[in-house]
């Protein structure tokens, strides 16, 4: 085996570099780091719900997502309760809401991904009778956002009287490298 020390190797063409061939494998030696390639997801976050709190019936509401978890860029705004980039991408965005009913009832319980104030996704799910008074409802997709868009999550239950659980409840996303 052969041993090359240089500070830089740059194409004598200026345009591709290329290491290795079809089928082999380029590897760091021990202690060493790559930059300039690959990419993070970044910016991230997960936000959280302080407390419990009562929501109105058959009524949609945002969900009052105010504490962060973690926050790589700080563009989750706990006081509006948004994630707003300030990069353009394609980001995945999540989020579970934990739907407590006073009563068991027959119930539809939504959650929403809203960008810029409409609704841009819901899922949900329907409960009949006595199947349970408490239910986690998820959603997930894959939002194209512009700068300055941003992202909220709403609810809405026709379950009567319903606590929205801080215990399960969360929101986050992620830009994907693209």
């Amino acid at each position: 085996m052969s041993k090359i020390e240089t500070n830089t190797i740059a194409p004598s063409t200026g345009t591709t570099l290329t290491l290795g061939e079809n089928g082999d494998t380029v590897t760091l030696g021990t202690g060493a780091t790559q930059s300039g390639f690959g990419g993070t997801n970044t910016p991230a976050f997960k936000a959280k719900l302080s407390s419990s709190y009562g929501i109105s019936n058959a009524t949609t509401t945002k969900i009052d997502f105010d504490t962060e978890m973690f926050d790589t860029d700080n563009l989750y705004d706990t006081v509006n309760q948004r994630f707003t980039p300030t990069s353009a991408g394609k980001y995945f965005i999540s989020a579970q809401v934990y739907f407590d009913d006073a009563a068991s009832t027959d119930a539809t319980r939504i959650v929403y991904i809203y960008k810029d104030g409409s609704e841009h996704l819901g899922s949900n799910t329907r409960t009949v009778g006595s199947t349970g008074r408490g239910s986690v409802v998820r959603i997930s997709d894959l939002v194209d956002i512009a700068v300055g868009e941003y992202i909220e999550i709403f609810g809405y239950t026709n379950a009567g009287a319903t606590t929205i659980g801080s215990g399960s409840s969360r929101f986050y996303g992620y830009k994907i490298i693209e």
